[in-house]
């Protein structure tokens, strides 16, 4: 009896072992399909954010210009009013209060109208010939007949304070 115990308890650990075994195996290769899986989901999340922090970055890049408007400066010095009277009355319909633009016209508080790229004298000329769109895509410019050259004097000694302002020069 004591042989047939010990043979029926030899059989029960070896069940007992092989079936901690089979666990231990099944735990193992659930664990490594589990790590497949993270992995496998960890590659497109890591892509999504390498995207999401590359198109973050290009952004700026992108952009038309080196330098943002910054929008209206403020009341303009005593000897400037005449001419943001006359930007205001002329002018700001399409490039907008305090020159910032609108949907009908360019910024002029912008880097490409500092006084090294369009002086006075394009204002002058925009102002009574009209300009054809070349920077921007809204459209020729008419000329404005209701400005004489001394109020685009001043319009422009008001817009040049504006851009001085923003910080364009």
């Amino acid at each position: 009896m004591k042989g047939f115990l010990s043979f029926v308890w030899f059989v029960l650990l070896s069940q007992t072992n092989q079936s901690n075994q089979t666990n231990q195996t099944n735990q193992t290769n659930q664990m490594n399909q589990t790590n497949q899986v993270n992995k496998t989901m960890k590659t497109p999340r890591t892509i999504w954010i390498s995207l999401v922090v590359l198109m973050l970055s290009a952004a700026p890049a992108c952009s038309q210009s080196e330098t943002q408007p910054m929008g209206a400066a403020g009341p303009a010095p005593a000897e400037l009013r005449g001419g943001e009277q006359k930007f205001t009355a002329n002018c700001s319909a399409c490039h907008g209060a305090g020159g910032v633009g609108t949907t009908q016209g360019p910024p002029l508080v912008h880097k490409i109208y500092e006084p090294n790229h369009h002086g006075d004298g394009a204002f002058q000329r925009a102002a009574a010939n009209g300009v054809k769109a070349h920077h921007w895509q809204f459209g020729d410019m008419p000329k404005i007949e209701a400005v004489k050259p001394e109020d685009v004097d001043q319009i422009v000694k008001y817009v040049r304070w504006l851009q001085k302002q923003a910080g364009i020069f």
